[in-house]
């Protein structure tokens, strides 16, 4: 019998979803505006630490519930999650945002 893919579950794919979403913004807000520093944090700052501190809720579920059922597959998506994080956190440190 084929085991299912975890994938499949929200806990897994809304967290790279929500890392997408904040890299999206990001990426927007570069072409739009430009990578000057503003005096204060406008509303896409504060949606993008939104996006990016409410993935982790999702991550803990996800890491308690499939990493004991099947360690492989769970490990391969945390790390898929951890690359979508990277992805989304590394034009903020490369322009200094």
């Amino acid at each position: 019998m084929e085991r299912a893919s975890v994938v499949k579950y929200p806990s897994a794919w809304i967290p790279v979803a929500m890392s997408v979403a904040a890299l999206a913004l990001v990426i927007g807000h570069v072409f739009l505006y430009g990578v000057a520093r503003e005096a204060d944090e406008g509303a896409t700052a504060h949606i993008f630490q939104l996006l990016m501190a409410g993935q982790m809720p999702f991550v803990a579920y996800f890491a308690w519930r499939w990493l004991p059922k099947d360690p492989a597959q769970g490990w391969r998506v945390l790390a898929l999650q951890v690359v979508a994080v990277v992805a989304a956190l590394a034009p903020v440190w490369c322009f200094n945002l």
